[in-house]
């Protein structure tokens, strides 16, 4: 009877276990050697024992190909140049467009927010609820937390300019 317990046991730890593939060794060409367990890619290569270890390494990561005489950080010899007076030109005007959009939000936000206080101040008759009073309020609010994310936004924008 205890047999019986025993023999599924045993038959399911056989059956779990892997089994041993066999290993090749291909070397190609150019002197690569590659390690395969694929027996259709492995015409040619040679079979190792199941006794003989295969160490594993990663690739060394490759770099892209680059021309001689320059580095892989540098840009190609035709890539088109900005003068730093230009450029300079180019970050104040960024700034300028960036200060009168400020301006205009700030603007916006000061008028949005005396849209909500403008109904905050009136009870309509039909309020009697509160939950009313706030739902009519909430786009209201809505539009002055937008105003406020985007001073935000912008502010944040123009510290980043050098």
């Amino acid at each position: 009877m205890r047999l019986l317990r025993i023999l599924p046991l045993t038959l399911l730890l056989h059956t779990a276990l892997p089994a041993q593939a066999a290993v090749y060794k291909c070397i190609d060409a150019e002197g690569r050697v590659t390690y395969t367990n694929d027996p259709s890619a492995a015409r040619g290569c040679t079979a190792l024992d199941t006794g003989q270890s295969v160490s594993t390494v990663p690739a060394p990561v490759r770099r892209p190909a680059t021309t001689p005489g320059t580095t892989p950080s540098s840009s190609p010899s035709n890539f088109p140049r900005v003068s730093p007076d230009d450029q300079r030109a180019r970050d104040d005007s960024r700034r300028q467009v960036l200060q009168s959009e400020l301006e205009n939000e700030e603007t916006a936000l000061a008028a949005a927010e005396a849209a909500l206080a403008e109904q905050e101040s009136i009870r309509l008759g039909d309020e009697r609820n509160y939950q009313k009073v706030l739902d009519r309020l909430q786009p209201y609010k809505d539009k002055v937390e937008l105003h406020k994310r985007n001073i935000e936004a912008l502010r944040r924008e123009i510290s980043g300019l050098r």
